[in-house]
């Protein structure tokens, strides 16, 4: 359900900075505007609510997963969505490379964290509804995917 709160944010921020910037707009700066959204919402505001969800409401987010509660292993993604709130974040005051640098580290965290989920679906049939389905597909997959792909098309045509 946040998921989808979230995605409604970034949506609308970028709506808005599209129209408020429409007479300037050239393919980089939809591109600079749609991944600023992303990095601050999707990776930063995401991560900081994922951080507070593995700590202070550890027992339901395992349920909703469909892992064990009481395990250490909440803790450990609680501190690795820390990080990727805090870099998300720090992307509105910080450009370029550190973009790049946020957008990959992120990626790799959500195909990993994909990996899991599909390993834990076809193995243990954990059909949870944090462990499968939209979340899965259109976070865990599609979100780092658009990540990628926006921060290759910023690089390809400032390179021009």
């Amino acid at each position: 359900m946040f998921f989808f709160i979230f995605l409604t944010l970034t949506a609308a921020g970028c709506l808005i900075s599209l129209l408020i910037n429409r007479k300037h707009l050239s393919k980089q700066k939809v591109i600079d505007i749609v991944l600023f959204y992303l990095l601050l919402i999707q990776v930063g505001l995401t991560g900081l609510w994922a951080f507070i969800g593995h700590i202070f409401m550890s027992d339901h987010v395992a349920q909703s997963i469909g892992w064990a509660t009481g395990s250490p292993f909440q803790l450990e993604v609680a501190m690795a969505n820390l990080a990727f709130g805090v870099l998300g974040v720090l992307c509105v005051v910080f450009k370029d490379g550190f973009w790049l640098a946020t957008g990959i580290g992120y990626a790799v965290f959500l195909f990993g964290a994909a990996f899991v989920h599909i390993r834990e679906m076809i193995t243990a049939g954990n059909y949870a509804v944090y462990n499968a389905g939209p979340f899965l597909y259109l976070n865990d997959i599609g979100m780092p995917v658009l990540i990628l792909v926006l921060l290759a098309m910023k690089w390809r045509f400032k390179a021009r």
